[in-house]
């Protein structure tokens, strides 16, 4: 699944994307250490993995998106 990162904060490695429909979803610092990034910037696309009910959605990865 495709989104757009949000929030980024370096120093807990967590942040938030919004889905191309809008909705805000955070990501944990286990979400952001399995794509092995380094930075991420507000409104770089990203490339995220998640789990659980449409209504609880969890990112478990956050990746660069790349063409």
């Amino acid at each position: 699944m495709q989104a757009t990162a949000y929030t980024y904060d370096a120093d807990t490695r967590s942040g938030s994307v919004l889905l191309d429909d809008g909705t805000p979803l955070p990501f944990d610092t286990a979400a952001f250490d399995a794509g092995g990034l380094r930075l991420l910037r507000p409104g770089q696309r990203v490339r995220i993995e998640v789990e659980g009910p449409n209504d609880g959605l969890r990112i478990t990865l956050v990746t660069l998106q790349t063409l």
